[in-house]
C-alpha cells in the first residue's frame, strides 16, 4: 500500500513545480491569518489580476495530513478547491508548490464582510438578507454534498458576504474530506468547537449530516447572535451538544416564522437520524417561507421545484395556504377557531388551548436564565407549533456507539487526542 501511494505520487500524482511566489506575486496586504493559513491580496504579475493568494502553514498541514492513513490518498486543500465551481463558493483558479515546500492557492479576492461580523452587528444588511443568506449558504452545501465532498468545518468565519450585491462566498476548505467509507470512519475530530456535531466530538462514524448540524448552528446565530448551546470556552461546554438539548430559537427570537423555526431546529438534533438527512429539504423550507415573506424579493427556486406565480393585476384569492413541504406535514384546516398564520393551516384534531402568555425574553447575556418559575413540562428541540408536524426524511439508520469523550483543547479547532 505505501509503494503505490509513493508511486502515484512521484508517477501519476505529480506535483506541480515550485513556484517562487515573491517574485510571482506583489503582496498589497494581509488579508486574513486562519489557524492552518496566511492570506494575502495579491497582484497576479502573469495575469496583472488582482487574487487572493493563500499559503498554508506547512508543519501544521502535515500534522493535518499525517491524520489519514496514506493508502487513503486525502486530496489536499488545493486540489479540491480547484474542482468547485459554484456562485456561493469562492473560485480558486491555481494552487502549486513554494520554493519554501508550502502549498499555495490562487483564488478570487473577495471584497466584502465576513459573516461573522454580520452575525455579531445584526445591521440592516443582516436584517434585510438573512434568508437570502441562509439559502446561498445552503446551497454552497448542497453543492459540495452532491461532489461528494464533507466540509467538516462550516461556520461563519470561514463564509464571506460579497459588498454591493450580499452575495456568500465559502471561502475555505482545509478540513474537507470525500464522502466515503473510508473517511467517514470515526476517530479523526477535526473542525471548529462550537460548530461540531455530536457524533464528531465523540468520535463516531460521520457524514455529510455533520455539516447539516454546522449549517443549522450557523443559520441560529443568524437570527440571535449566539449559538444553541453556550459557547464552547471548556471541555464541559463542547460537552453541552451531547447532553442537552439545545436552546430552542423561539425563545430567543419572538415571532419567528414557524416553517424557519422548525427547519433549523431540525438541523440541531442530536441524533443524526432526527436531522435533515439531506441539505435540500431544508434549503426548501428557507425557500418556501422567502417566498411567502418577501414575494417581491423571492430568489428563483432551484429545478424541480415549482412556486405559484404572483398576478399583481388580479384580486388576491381569499385565503393563501401554504403548499405542502417536504420533511413537514401540514394537516387539514379547522372549521372555525382562530384564524391561521399566513402560509400555516392549523390541525383539526382537536381544537388547541388557549397558550399561555409568553415571557419576555431576557436580555441577551450570553447564558441561560436561571430565574425561579413554575416547572413547566420541557418542549422537544425542534417540535413544530400545533398543526406541524416534522417528518423524517429517509433516515439512514442510527449511528454506532462511539468511544470516550474528547479530552483535547477545544477552541478554535481540535485535534485528534494522541
Amino acid at each position: 500500500m505505501a509503494f503505490n501511494f509513493l508511486k502515484d505520487l512521484f508517477d501519476g500524482k505529480k506535483r506541480p513545480p515550485k513556484t517562487d511566489i515573491t517574485r510571482r506575486f506583489e503582496l498589497l496586504g494581509r488579508v486574513g491569518q486562519g489557524s492552518m493559513s496566511r492570506v494575502w491580496r495579491a497582484r497576479d504579475t502573469a495575469s496583472n489580476k488582482i487574487v487572493g493568494l493563500k499559503v498554508l502553514d506547512k508543519e501544521k498541514t502535515k500534522r493535518f495530513e499525517a491524520r489519514f492513513p496514506p493508502e487513503l490518498k486525502k486530496p489536499s486543500e488545493g486540489e479540491i478547491a480547484v474542482t468547485l465551481n459554484h456562485p456561493h463558493i469562492v473560485k480558486t483558479y491555481e494552487w502549486g508548490i513554494t520554493t519554501d515546500d508550502e502549498q499555495f492557492l490562487v483564488m478570487d479576492f473577495v471584497e466584502g464582510l465576513g459573516l461573522s461580523y454580520l452575525v455579531d452587528v445584526q445591521n440592516d444588511i443582516m436584517q434585510k438578507h438573512r434568508l437570502d443568506f441562509m439559502i446561498q449558504l445552503g446551497e454552497a452545501v448542497r453543492y459540495l454534498h452532491e461532489q461528494k465532498w464533507i466540509h467538516r468545518d462550516l461556520c461563519p468565519r470561514n463564509i464571506m458576504v460579497t459588498d454591493g450585491d450580499n452575495q456568500i462566498k465559502l471561502i475555505d476548505f482545509g478540513l474537507v474530506v470525500p464522502n466515503t467509507p473510508p473517511f467517514q470512519a470515526p476517530g479523526n475530530r477535526t473542525g471548529t468547537a462550537n460548530y461540531m456535531a455530536p457524533e464528531l466530538i465523540k468520535r463516531m462514524r460521520t457524514d455529510q449530516r455533520i455539516d447539516i448540524f454546522s449549517y443549522a448552528i450557523t443559520c441560529f446565530e443568524m437570527f440571535t447572535r449566539r449559538h444553541p448551546w453556550e459557547a464552547a470556552e471548556t471541555l464541559e461546554a463542547v460537552l453541552q451538544h451531547i447532553n442537552t438539548p439545545p436552546i430552542d430559537i423561539r425563545e430567543q427570537v419572538p415571532g419567528i416564522d414557524e416553517q424557519v423555526a422548525a427547519a433549523i431546529m431540525k438541523g440541531l438534533q442530536i441524533e443524526p437520524r432526527d436531522r435533515w438527512q439531506t441539505v435540500e429539504p431544508m434549503i426548501q423550507q428557507f425557500r418556501e417561507a422567502h417566498h411567502r415573506l418577501s414575494p417581491k424579493k423571492r430568489t428563483r427556486p432551484p429545478a424541480g421545484i415549482k412556486l405559484a406565480d404572483e398576478q399583481p393585476d388580479a384580486p388576491p384569492p381569499k385565503k393563501r395556504t401554504a403548499a405542502p413541504t417536504p420533511g413537514i406535514t401540514i394537516a387539514a384546516e379547522p372549521g372555525a377557531g382562530a384564524p391561521p398564520k399566513p402560509g400555516i393551516r392549523l390541525a383539526d384534531d382537536e381544537p388547541q388551548p388557549a397558550e399561555a402568555p409568553r415571557k419576555k425574553p431576557a436580555a441577551h447575556t450570553g447564558s441561560k436564565s436561571t430565574e425561579n418559575s413554575p416547572a413547566k413540562p420541557a418542549k422537544p428541540a425542534g417540535a413544530a407549533a400545533p398543526g406541524i408536524r416534522l417528518a423524517d426524511d429517509s433516515p439512514a439508520g442510527g449511528t454506532p456507539k462511539g468511544t470516550a469523550p474528547p479530552t483535547g483543547q477545544p477552541g478554535i479547532r481540535l485535534a485528534d487526542d494522541e
